[in-house]
């Protein structure tokens, strides 16, 4: 397939520029693997979940990854931190006019500073004065999405984490978590869906738009993962009690599946350039909880094969008429893996 394919035109009016009062507030676009749809409520999910059902969400958390400086000439940039590499060293994109030089310092806030160590391809090996949680707790900024047009405040600081987030390094977060609350949480485990934790740190290049056409000759963002053998344990009994593994996110799909790559669920700690295209087969995902995806972007092709790339495209357009919230503070969709995608 091809990236023009997953282009659909969006009302500017339908892109979230703040988060709801309450988590459990947003709507639920459900669908399972018919591909009929139906609109909820998110305090509907426990009527499509069952006893017996596994959710997996992400525990990563996002750190205060933005940050703004001066070069020695005395030009301006901005930092988005994209990956911790130990207390002082980090992986970062770089927005300047023209990019700093192998060996030359970068003036931040408060006397902090940082060394250009080198680059990789668009990203710079960054060096700072400081330890990094002091640093960026100290002047750091929330580094909310591109499409949000305003400057963070002290709401996103709650909003934009899940409730369940716990180790910190995503400089985006795993939205479609943001949905859930303690009571929901609560009111799940109560009826028998229990829950299994991995991490994915989720980088900076889940918002870069795909630039080539043709899907093969795209160059997927490196993201860090874990999968514990607890969780394949619970992947595992799950399976053999015939409860479903339901993913929270598209990123705990990716790491499920990155860890699945032998055929079976393993245990696994490390990156992941996993690309999901339609086409592909899904190994240990039954059912997903994600939110609406840019057009053009690795998520929403990701989702059309899950669920089939023709009952998406219906979804979407059944999501625009019916003006759902679109993206990271936007509402929801419940989807069912269709084995004919």
């Amino acid at each position: 397939m091809k990236r023009s394919d997953f282009k659909y035109h969006l009302p500017t009016e339908l892109i979230a520029q703040q988060p709801l009062s309450e988590r459990r507030d947003s709507r639920l676009l459900c669908m399972p693997a018919d591909g009929q749809i139906s609109d909820q409520q998110f305090t509907d999910l426990p009527r499509w979940l069952a006893p017996g059902d596994l959710l997996v969400i992400n525990n990563t958390r996002v750190i205060p990854a933005r940050l703004f400086g001066n070069k020695a000439s005395g030009g301006k940039l901005e930092l988005m931190i994209e990956r911790l590499l130990g207390s002082h060293r980090a992986y970062a994109q770089i927005r300047c006019s023209r990019s700093p030089k192998v060996g030359s310092l970068i003036d931040l806030a408060e006397g902090f500073q940082a060394e250009v160590l080198g680059r990789d391809d668009d990203l710079f090996e960054l060096g700072f004065s400081a330890p990094l949680d002091e640093l960026l707790n100290q002047i750091g900024q929330l580094p909310l999405p591109p499409y949000i047009e305003r400057d963070p405040d002290r709401f996103d600081a709650e909003r934009y984490q899940t409730v369940f987030g716990t180790i910190d390094g995503a400089v985006a977060a795993p939205t479609a978590g943001l949905h859930f609350d303690a009571a929901l949480l609560a009111e799940l485990k109560q009826m028998g869906v229990d829950h299994a934790e991995v991490t994915l740190h989720v980088g900076a290049g889940t918002f870069q738009p795909v630039r080539v056409e043709q899907l093969a000759d795209h160059k997927m963002h490196s993201e860090w993962l874990s999968v514990s053998q607890q969780v394949v344990d619970q992947v595992a009994a799950t399976r053999q009690a015939g409860g479903r593994v339901i993913a929270v996110g598209t990123t705990s799909v990716r790491a499920l599946e990155s860890a699945s790559q032998s055929g079976a669920l393993l245990a696994f700690e490390g990156d992941t350039k996993l690309f999901i295209t339609p086409g592909y087969r899904f190994r240990s995902v039954d059912g997903l909880i994600t939110n609406f995806h840019l057009p053009e972007s690795t998520l929403l092709m990701l989702v059309s094969a899950f669920s089939g790339y023709a009952q998406m495209k219906a979804a979407y357009q059944h999501a625009i008429a019916q003006a759902y919230r679109f993206f990271s503070y936007g509402d929801a969709m419940f989807l069912l893996r269709n084995d004919q995608a």
